[in-house]
């Protein structure tokens, strides 16, 4: 597949997301290890669901594939939801479709490119996200990105026969560097 690089890491870059990579991103989705952290196991999308939705998220512009520097791969997503220019506000989206990339500070980097992008290009103030309360790896990973959490939807997602809090978890542009700054003092 082609991949533009839009904001570029040490390990990964976003990129416009693609529709053609719609198998891959078929395949993850249908996982269950993956769907169950995404909030939607009981979903079944076929090639041509998922199709649809790639399209609709590439138009929107604020969501971006995220891309193995070194191998030029496709690794998983992420995006800005919800943009309201006149508070500053959004929602942040992520997930690492490819297993292998789990765990490995993958998604930190790109949650970081995407903080850079949300606070330093587009002038947003606050960047808020909801994470399951099982997900004690994605939760680890915002805290080190400089998240905290703000609030709980209480026994708000049901899986199986336990019950899990929505936590919510937001992030101010004063509480975050980025180096977008950087390249613009420096051009």
């Amino acid at each position: 597949m082609k991949y533009f690089k839009k904001i570029v890491g040490e390990r990964v870059y976003l990129s416009p997301m693609n529709p053609n990579d719609v198998e891959k991103y078929t395949k993850w989705i249908n996982d269950l290890e993956v769907s169950i952290n995404l909030g939607n196991p009981a979903q079944i999308y076929s090639l041509g669901k998922e199709k649809e939705l790639l399209e609709e998220l590439s138009k929107e512009g604020n969501n971006l594939a995220i891309v193995d520097l070194e191998r030029d791969e496709l690794i998983g997503n992420c995006g800005l939801m919800n943009i309201n220019q006149i508070n500053r506000t959004a929602e942040l989206g992520i997930f690492i479709g490819d297993k292998g990339y789990w765990s490995k500070g993958f998604g930190r980097e790109a949650i970081n490119l995407l903080l850079d992008y949300g606070f330093n290009l587009l002038n947003l103030n606050n960047i808020l996200l909801k994470v399951y309360s099982f997900n004690k790896r994605a939760i680890k990973c915002y805290k080190r990105c400089g998240f905290k959490e703000i609030g709980r939807r209480r026994e708000a997602y049901i899986l199986g026969n336990k019950r899990y809090d929505f936590i919510y978890m937001d992030i101010l542009a004063s509480e975050f560097k980025g180096k977008i700054t950087d390249f613009i003092s420096n051009y």
